[in-house]
Formats: structure tokens, sequence, C-alpha cells
């Protein structure tokens, strides 16, 4: 999603019960870590019900103070967040959504959950479920705003340290090798790359099309495939702190019988949410693999 709207940023917001409630929540460090970013971009949030109390009883909203109250997720708030997406009314529509989620959460897996994140894949709005991705894309699209740059978070974006994976389903493999080219000098800056099945041999043939065919043989560590389990080797790796970005490229139109490895592979980085991250969508990803290139090199 490119922001090119005429009006402020419009955010949905919500986090599971485990981020709200503590001094250090997720909540609290992302409103809080972010406050220069959220004053740059002065956007409106969406907040549904619980989330919005967790906020008032930490003092927060002084930090953010143009907000629409949705309802507790018990009386639909989550649902008609679903409906705010995917809305064409520029004065009604979320543009991106937060929300943290707690992996072990039941409500995480309820309907409205999931099609949450889907018609975010659909309709090419960010959906950020981690800490490490809501904080990293608040500063970016600061940063694009024209924000001076913060430095208080470069620790991650050290990339000479750090492992990505790139996943993308069948139809989606086309716009993953587009998005690897395009970006090619910026993924060649991680410490290490990897990728399921199929996805790493395409991208290997395209490194050794642009570095050499020794020099990019193994430009990514192929994994086995999803349905073969590559997506639960790779969550292995989310955990132990190995894979810090993900870029997995969702076909949100078609039913996967490996659907439960897809989700495991979120669900890990749900689990070290201040350190992992997850983009879905092509669209999203061009603006976040160019507005990171841009802070790298900043």
């Amino acid at each position: 999603m490119t922001n090119n709207i005429a009006r402020p940023l419009r955010i949905g917001l919500i986090a599971n019960r485990s981020h709200q409630d503590a001094p250090d929540s997720a909540l609290v460090q992302l409103l809080r870590g972010a406050a220069p970013a959220l004053a740059h971009l002065q956007p409106q949030l969406v907040v549904v019900g619980r989330t919005l109390d967790a906020m008032f009883s930490h003092g927060l909203l002084e930090i953010c103070p143009a907000i629409e109250r949705f309802p507790y997720g018990r009386e639909g708030g989550l649902m008609k967040l679903v409906s705010r997406v995917v809305d064409s009314d520029p004065a009604r529509a979320v543009d991106a959504v937060i929300y943290l989620i707690d992996p072990v959460d039941p409500s995480s897996a309820f309907p409205e959950a999931q099609a949450l994140k889907r018609q975010c894949v659909i309709h090419k709005k960010p959906f950020l479920a981690t800490l490490a991705g809501a904080r990293e894309w608040l500063e970016l699209e600061a940063v694009a705003a024209g924000a001076v740059i913060d430095t208080a978070p470069d620790a991650g974006f050290h990339l000479e340290q750090e492992g990505i994976a790139l996943i993308a389903h069948d139809a989606m493999k086309p716009g993953m090798l587009a998005l690897a080219e395009k970006h090619f000098a910026l993924l060649d800056r991680f410490q290490r790359r990897y990728a399921t099945g199929t996805t790493g041999g395409l991208l290997n043939r395209l490194a050794q099309k642009i570095k050499g065919e020794q020099a990019g043989r193994n430009w990514v560590q192929p994994y086995l495939s999803g349905p073969l389990g590559g997506d639960a080797q790779l969550a292995e790796l989310v955990l132990d702190q190995q894979i810090g970005r993900i870029l997995f490229l969702e076909d949100p139109h078609v039913a996967r019988q490996h659907e439960a490895d897809i989700q495991l592979l979120e669900r890990a980085a749900r689990t070290v949410s201040g350190y992992a991250q997850v983009v879905s969508e092509a669209g999203c990803a061009d603006r976040w693999l160019e507005l990171l290139g841009r802070r790298v090199a900043g």
C-alpha cells in the first residue's frame, strides 16, 4: 500500500489481553516507543474496546488523541474493523491494521481475526501482528513523510547481522521474483536468506543471473517445500531468532491443505513479537523494502 492519500492515515488498533495490561506490555512499548513517529504522522486510530481501555489506564491517550472507539470484541468490534478494511469510503476506511496477537489467546483464531488478515491482504493494506512489525512500519512511514530518522532503534536495522525468509505460494512466485530483482541490492545485504522449496531454487537462479553462476549459487538457503514441512523448519529458525523478517507472499484465494503449517510460521513470529515480523502482500512488501532501503542508507 502506497500512502498517497490526502488525509491522515487511519489505523485500526487492537491488542490481545496479554499485550495490554502490564506496564511493559507490547501495547505500551509500541505507543511509547513510536511516540515520535505518531507525533509526525498524526494518524487517526480506530481502537477496539478493551484496547482503548488499556490505553486510558496506562495514560497513553495523549500520544495519539485522534481516536475512534469501536465496541468490545464480544460486541462485534473486531468484525466492524474487518468491514472498515474493505470500506470504499475514505472517511470510514482504515489504511492499515495493527493487531498485536498473542498466539495462545483463543480469540486470535476466531473467524473475524482470520478474516481481518485475509481482507488486508486482498485489499493491499498492511497487517501488522507483531510489536517489531508495527514499530518498524510506523517509523518507516514517518520517515517517508519527512520525519527525522530516529536512531534509537538502530539495532533492528543491522541487516548484515540478520536473516530474512522469502516464501511465496505458487501464484505469487512471479511477484516474489520481481520483488527480489527490484530490491536485490537490499536483500543481498542480509547475512542470511532462507526460503522453502521451489521459491529457493528460483531465487538462487535469479542470484546467479545477477551475481554470476558461482557467487549466486547459494544466495538463498532452501528448505523443504511448505507442504512437506518447510514452514515448520523456518518457524524453528524464527523462534531461535535467526530470522527476524519474513516476506511470505500468500495467495488468499486458494484453499491450502497445509494451512496449519502456514499458521505455524506466523505463530512463531508472534511468539517472539518484539523480534520478528511478517509481510504478506506484494504491494505492501514493495513499499516496505523501498522504505527499509532508505532507512538503512540514511
